[in-house]
């Protein structure tokens, strides 16, 4: 039988935990779902009662996570969005089965991904996405005495490398590919946010015998059956580097999976959503990363945004705070734009497609995203373009707008279930 919400809630991030609790505040049948274990996303993940000081905002953890924990809102974890079958349902699975849950009002709130751009050699072990090594390290990898080149692009980078010295990582360096001139115009509009500067000093304090290198960024990884060192371009000036792993992204981009799914329209890398966080579809609200990359602070007003449209309540007072982070995230996005350089690091053997063993060479013959698909199997394997897809956005320029599902890898039980009317 169909379970029915007044507001379902997809992402237990702090988007979404904000929005949670800023819905159920006038009694509604709140009901907030993750794909994760628990709630927190990634900046907040595996945080409990005895460690939540440790961790960015926790003011901010602790007033939204307190509504979660006493049952005012109902959670569902482990559970995956994979399909809606009708219009107000959305289809989940877990690991015991599926279920199909209405909902009166929908809030999206579904975080983003790391980039990721293939050079040769990204195929190693040993070569991780920064926030992946980042997780698995909190969740128990041992990390203390390995060492570790920390490269890419934004602010994620020195947070990465911070976080790993903590655990007892030795930072090899730290290589942002964006030009110092352009880090300058974007440290000044930093001015307007002093909260991020010194939480930005803060990440360096903890990584200084490490060095932090501009317009730099890793050209090949080295090694036969793991990582053994990487070639960085460092100014113009090519040098090798010996280490355990190579925690590498480039900037972030939002799981716009689901939104599109929907129908909800995107302008440019993210979804439109007017004053209230509601999204071209009635009654389907968006907040956090999918409205642009903005951080801790924005994922949190928006969510609570999103929550107090979804219970009729006013939200005015969070408006120009809003705008000013929506600003932000836009400077952000300019600061760490990918330099033309790093579409040519891929050579023809290249795989840019892991999943499907697609090289760059079976690539280049193709027009577009569709032809890739049909041609090559290029975003037909298990991450069904998750990775491969922003990477070709930025080798060749394809655009990525429609989506089937499932949108997760299922069961065929799952699929090929009829959708379940009956409500409760």
């Amino acid at each position: 039988m169909t379970r029915a919400y007044d507001a379902l809630v997809v992402g237990a991030g702090p988007a979404g935990m904000a929005a949670a609790v800023a819905a159920s505040e006038p009694g509604l049948r709140v009901c907030v779902l993750d794909d994760n274990p628990a709630a927190g996303g990634q900046v907040w993940r595996g945080f409990d009662s005895n460690n939540i000081d440790d961790y960015p905002g926790s003011p901010a953890l602790s007033r939204v996570n307190c509504p979660l924990r006493n049952s005012r809102v109902e959670t569902r974890f482990g559970a995956r969005v994979v399909d809606q079958p009708t219009p107000g349902l959305l289809r989940v699975e877990t690991d015991g089965g599926h279920r199909d849950l209405a909902f009166q009002r929908l809030i999206l709130a579904t975080g983003a991904r790391e980039r990721f751009l293939p050079f040769p050699g990204w195929t190693l072990p040993g070569v991780m996405g920064a926030g992946g090594l980042q997780a698995m390290v909190k969740s128990g990898m041992p990390i203390a005495g390995k060492r570790v080149v920390v490269a890419g692009s934004g602010p994620l980078l020195p947070a990465v490398a911070a976080g790993l010295a903590k655990y007892g990582a030795c930072i090899v360096g730290i290589f942002e590919q964006a030009p110092l001139t352009r880090l300058a115009r974007f440290a000044i509009c930093l001015a307007a946010h002093p909260g991020k500067i010194w939480e930005g000093l803060q990440y360096r304090s903890a990584t200084l015998a490490a060095p932090y290198r501009t317009g730099s960024w890793v050209v090949r990884a080295h090694g036969s059956d793991r990582l053994r060192a990487v070639t960085v371009n460092i100014a113009g000036t090519l040098r090798d580097m010996e280490c355990d792993y190579l925690a590498c992204g480039f900037h972030l981009v939002p799981n716009l999976e689901l939104p599109r799914l929907l129908g909800c329209v995107t302008e440019g890398s993210y979804v439109r959503v007017d004053a209230n966080q509601q999204s071209s579809v009635e009654r389907v609200y968006c907040a956090g990363e999918l409205t642009g990359i903005g951080g801790l602070e924005k994922a949190l007003c928006e969510g609570e945004i999103a929550g107090l449209a979804c219970a009729g309540k006013s939200a005015t007072h969070l408006v120009s705070r809003r705008n000013r982070l929506a600003r932000f995230a836009r400077q952000l996005d300019a600061a760490f734009a990918v330099r033309p350089e790093l579409t040519q690091l891929a050579d023809a053997d290249t795989f840019i497609c892991r999943c499907e063993d697609v090289p760059r060479s079976a690539l280049e013959p193709c027009r577009n995203w569709r032809e890739a698909k049909l041609y090559t199997r290029c975003g037909m394997g298990p991450c069904q373009g998750r990775v491969c897809g922003p990477a070709t956005e930025v080798l060749f320029g394809w655009k990525h707008l429609t989506v089937r599902p499932p949108l997760m890898p299922a069961r065929v039980e799952t699929i090929a279930a009829e959708p379940d009317a009956r409500k409760r």
